[in-house]
């Protein structure tokens, strides 16, 4: 299934950094960013993170929640959470299934070596489970700012 802006967001259903499942269709009536990164505990995903845990109370201030995706377990994502003060929840998705029915699971390329792994991402998905603005291979500074604005000024 391709993804289409305008259309329903894939449904997903993951283990959380709080010890519950959570699935996407639990925040109906709120928007969700929904942020994909690579790895715990690099500098542009601890970068990306504090940008949203900074901006936390703005996007909560746009009834919108947000959630960070990665391949790592839970106990990593704890750790992460710990070390850097993050206010929102972490889904474990280490199976890698959320992020091919997202479209960001792909193969990239580092020192001449090839892999699968997570091309950063970022969804908002509006409060009827649509997804309503996607951006792909992030670029971590002044990102946060503008999924922000973007809620702002369209949701």
């Amino acid at each position: 299934m391709a993804l289409v802006i305008g259309e329903k967001a894939p449904e997903f259903e993951l283990p959380a950094s709080n010890g519950e499942t959570v699935k996407l269709s639990d925040f109906a009536g709120k928007n969700v960013v929904l942020y994909f990164y690579p790895k715990d505990m690099t500098p542009g995903c601890t970068t990306e993170a504090c940008d949203f845990r900074d901006h936390h109370e703005s996007f909560e201030g746009v009834n919108a929640v947000v959630l960070g995706v990665s391949p790592d377990p839970i106990n990593r994502h704890e750790k992460f959470i710990e070390k850097h003060g993050l206010p929102f929840l972490l889904l474990a998705d280490e199976d890698h299934k959320t992020a091919e029915d997202y479209e960001v699971w792909k193969l990239k390329k580092n020192f001449g070596k090839e892999y699968m792994g997570i091309e950063r991402s970022t969804f908002i998905i509006d409060k009827n489970g649509n997804l309503v603005k996607d951006w792909r291979k992030v670029k971590v500074k002044g990102h946060v700012e503008e999924a922000l604005e973007y809620i702002k000024e369209n949701l």
